[in-house]
């Protein structure tokens, strides 16, 4: 294995390797909350899309705390939740408790919510764990492995 102006090269045993750990910290790290080719839950945004963006941008959105979706729900009884928006219909509400590990779906009567706001208290999972580079390259390359078939592995330095 060797370096070439920042892109790894090795061989398909690493690859491999590479995509196999990428495969584990998924599973620790993002399935809770994203789906990939089936896996994992559709909390947050489905990352096949993500996988056509370069290692960089997608190392971006890993570490991003963006909450434009997140929500603090107040509800009457004096419990408050920090949500994703879920299924509604004209009687119920739902949220994705993202205090829970996975998240929790609650489903509640709209006449239970005091009130709904956004929030920039929730940080994202990974970004608050300030996962290593190496384990971040990991995951981009499982991510693109698994949605684009990219046979490319992904160099820490592509993502730091």
């Amino acid at each position: 294995m060797r370096i070439l102006v920042g892109v790894l090269i090795c061989s398909a045993g690493a690859l491999a390797q590479q995509v196999e750990r990428g495969d584990t910290l998924y599973q620790q790290q993002c399935a809770g909350c994203h789906a990939l080719k089936g896996k994992g839950t559709a909390v947050g945004p489905d990352l096949n899309g993500m996988a056509r963006l370069t290692s960089q941008a997608i190392a971006m959105a890993v570490r991003s705390t963006a909450t434009q979706y997140v929500q603090s729900v107040k509800l009457k009884a004096g419990d408050t939740i920090v949500g994703m928006p879920g299924p509604k219909d004209d009687k119920t509400v739902s949220f994705w408790d993202l205090g829970k590990k996975p998240p929790e779906l609650r489903k509640m009567d709209k006449g239970d919510v005091a009130a709904s706001t956004n929030t920039d208290a929730w940080k994202h999972p990974p970004a608050e764990a300030k996962i290593e580079a190496e384990q971040l390259a990991d995951i981009v390359a499982y991510i693109k492995y698994t949605a684009t078939g990219s046979k490319r592995a992904v160099s820490p330095d592509e993502v730091k």
